[in-house]
């Protein structure tokens, strides 16, 4: 057997067996060595029957006296049978496996691995695995892996069918890591990494392999990464603009750069005259100040004779950029036009004429702006707001419909540095990490349920004042299992409440796009006092009317998203307030809302969100357009990460297009690993 071969050719594997394979999306033999356990049973140690402890996975070495017995109780065959060791005794039951009777049998020695149960004060061990101890051996057990699996595939089948392909495809198991960087970084073979992953001989060798992989995964990513920034870098046929006098882009504006925006504007500006192609990541809070640093830059833009592009995520978002961009070009000349899918049909062959002579100096837009029907006249910049919500591919369309166009990337989701290296690779970044003076603190709250009553009276003082306010809830339809608060029918409540005479719309993201952005439209100019929603809101609206955030059930999100859901208050001029509901009383929990109520700097909170939960919930990476990690970890395996990222730094240096010979099956395998990645680059 070879890697490459259908996992449909390991013995035992049928039609069935083959859909539930591939349902966890393994359809080859690599696919399944390259699925790794999610945890391990150690059963290498045993304990005294005496020594078990409840709801606990343990071994014990005994042996029975007699031979199990099966009884009948209302249809139901209970087998049982009493084994011995030199503390003690316990009952081991099977239910409805009359065939059990046979597995342990009288004055043999077994290894009974399974959790103490106690059952109306009686001790058992249920449906344990059974191994039988030869005379002439002493037990030395096994570490067991414990893989993420779906319905219709048993740990044990996963655990068979990976030792045989194991078996079959060790010696094809090639190593494409360099030896100067394994030698460098003391890292294992990947045959030896391979097996000892899936069957680890020990803890010790499972902490060599995991090490290997763990380099491995984030080493090809980075290499990825630098591979499509070392592409952008070579490429002197951008657009090499002059710099140009600011005085009247300035002078359009209310208020002054911060230091921090004038850096990294200068970042900025000093990228576009480069002759380099500019790509860039702009990354700052919630109101720092990004859109006016994109602002400068369409500025510089036009005024060096290109086009402009602004992605954005909504269509709502959209239009308010295009409301805050009109206001400052307009007076200097400077012609914005706005692309998105709900337009109708003559509107917008009238905008994509405008856009393919030139007539628009600047376009903004959501997807709209990728489609094949749109042709620009001559592209220089192209920037995307909410990075995340795109991806590279998406990203690469609209840059291919320029002639190597500046791409500047703006994000408000507060990306701690190592972490966004990862994200965004082949970007440089600039951070903006403070506010513009005179911007007001939101006040924030953590309270539990019992004060509702409380927060309605506020929110209707607060509309009686002529402001608006948000209510978030985790879901869009009653579920019985899950105790949380429901769009639909917390709607329906607030109509019983001192609330029920005010203007109220809910909005979720299994609405029509049409109807949501019409929603969040009529909630933008006012028409609505309060917006119940999920979290679609989280980007891609601006109201500063709005002044409370009320969010139930605050223990469902995380940090980084309720500090998200808070910055959609706080943006006019009045006093607001952020009010988190929840009954929560886990340590996760309370100090979670600890830190919302101590600190409004995004930074720290992603911080304190990625040790809490990990980046698997942080956010997935695979909505960002890269691949998902199978085994590393961001946030614990922080120091392999600086080590993967400076190999991959010095070898992209060093040898950029992997020629050398040593780095000849690397340069293969990148190729394969973009491909498997399914990433447009």
């Amino acid at each position: 057997m070879r890697l490459e071969d259908p996992i449909s050719t390991v013995k035992g594997i049928g039609a069935e067996r083959e859909k539930r394979f591939k349902k966890l999306g393994i359809e080859t033999a690599e696919d399944l060595l390259n699925y790794y356990p999610r945890d391990y049973e150690d059963r290498t140690k045993a304990v005294l029957i005496s020594e078990l402890k409840e709801d606990e996975n343990s071994v014990i070495l005994a042996a029975s006296k007699e031979t199990a017995k099966t009884a009948y109780v209302r249809g139901m065959a209970i087998t049982q049978v009493r084994v011995y060791d030199a503390s003690g005794s316990i009952t081991v039951v099977w239910y409805n496996q009359p065939y059990a009777k046979n597995i342990i049998k009288p004055d043999i020695m077994y290894a009974i691995i399974g959790k103490l149960t106690v059952k109306n004060g009686r001790k058992q061990i249920i449906s344990p695995d059974v191994e039988k101890i030869p005379d002439d051996e002493e037990w030395k057990g096994s570490i067991e892996p414990i893989y993420p699996l779906s319905a219709g595939l048993s740990q044990k089948v996963f655990r068979k069918t990976i030792k045989t392909v194991l078996d079959e495809t060790e010696a094809y198991i090639k190593d494409y890591l360099p030896m100067d960087i394994r030698k460098k970084y003391k890292l294992a073979g990947r045959q030896f990494s391979i097996k000892n992953i899936h069957e680890p001989e020990s803890m010790e060798n499972y902490a060599i392999a995991r090490k290997r992989l763990v380099f491995e995964e984030f080493f090809m990513l980075q290499m990825m990464l630098l591979r499509m920034k070392s592409v952008s870098d070579g490429k002197i046929t951008g657009a090499k603009m002059k710099k140009v006098d600011m005085k009247p882009f300035f002078g359009q504006l209310t208020f002054s750069f911060t230091d921090v925006q004038n850096k990294v504007f200068n970042e900025i500006r000093k990228d576009m005259s480069s002759g380099k192609v500019m790509n860039r990541l702009v990354q700052g809070d919630v109101g720092s100040g990004k859109t006016a640093v994109a602002m400068a830059a369409a500025y510089t833009a036009v005024k060096n004779g290109f086009q402009v592009v602004m992605m954005a995520p909504t269509e709502v978002l959209a239009a308010q950029h295009l409301e805050s961009f009109k206001a400052v070009f307009e007076p200097l000349g400077i012609n914005t036009v706005l692309l998105t899918g709900g337009q109708k049909a003559k509107e917008k062959r009238e905008v994509l004429e405008k856009i393919k002579n030139g007539e628009a100096d600047i376009v903004i837009g959501t997807h709209a702006l990728i489609q094949d029907s749109v042709e620009y006249k001559k592209i220089g910049l192209v920037i995307t707001d909410e990075q995340h919500r795109f991806g590279v591919r998406q990203r690469q369309i609209l840059s291919d419909k320029g002639d190597n166009p500046h791409i500047l990337v703006m994000t408000a989701t507060p990306i701690p540095r190592t972490l966004a290296l990862i994200l965004y690779g082949d970007l440089d970044i600039s951070i903006i990490d403070s506010l513009p003076p005179g911007r007001k603190e939101i006040s924030t709250y953590a309270v539990n349920t019992s004060y509702r009553t409380r927060i309605y009276n506020f929110i209707n003082k607060e509309i009686e004042k002529g402001r608006q306010a948000y209510i978030i809830c985790p879901m869009v339809e009653e579920n019985e299992k899950i105790e949380a608060e429901s769009v639909m029918e917390y709607t329906d409540k607030l109509y019983d409440t001192v609330l029920a005479d005010r203007r109220i719309k809910y909005v979720h993201g299994k609405m029509k796009s049409v109807e949501k952005d019409e929603i969040l439209k009529s909630f933008s100019e006012g028409s609505i006092d309060i917006l119940v929603s999920t979290t679609v809101i989280e980007v891609g609206i601006n109201v500063p009317n709005a002044t409370v955030m009320l969010v139930e059930n605050a223990e469902r999100f995380g940090l980084a998203q309720l500090h998200q859901l808070r910055g959609r208050v706080g943006r006019g001029s009045e006093s607001s307030y952020c009010i988190l509901v929840t009954d929560g009383k886990s340590e996760v929990t309370k100090e979670r809302m600890k830190v919302m109520k101590s600190t409004t700097d995004g930074f720290k909170i992603s911080e304190t969100d990625l040790k809490l939960r990990g980046p698997g919930e942080f956010f997935g990476v695979r909505q960002h357009g890269l691949p998902s990690l199978k085994i590393a970890n961001m946030y614990t395996d922080l120091s392999i990460l600086r080590y993967a990222q400076d190999a991959a730094v010095e070898l992209i240096k060093n040898d950029r297009l992997l020629e050398k010979e040593e780095n000849i099956d690397l340069g293969r395998e990148l190729d394969r690993y973009v491909t498997i990645s399914n990433i447009g680059i």
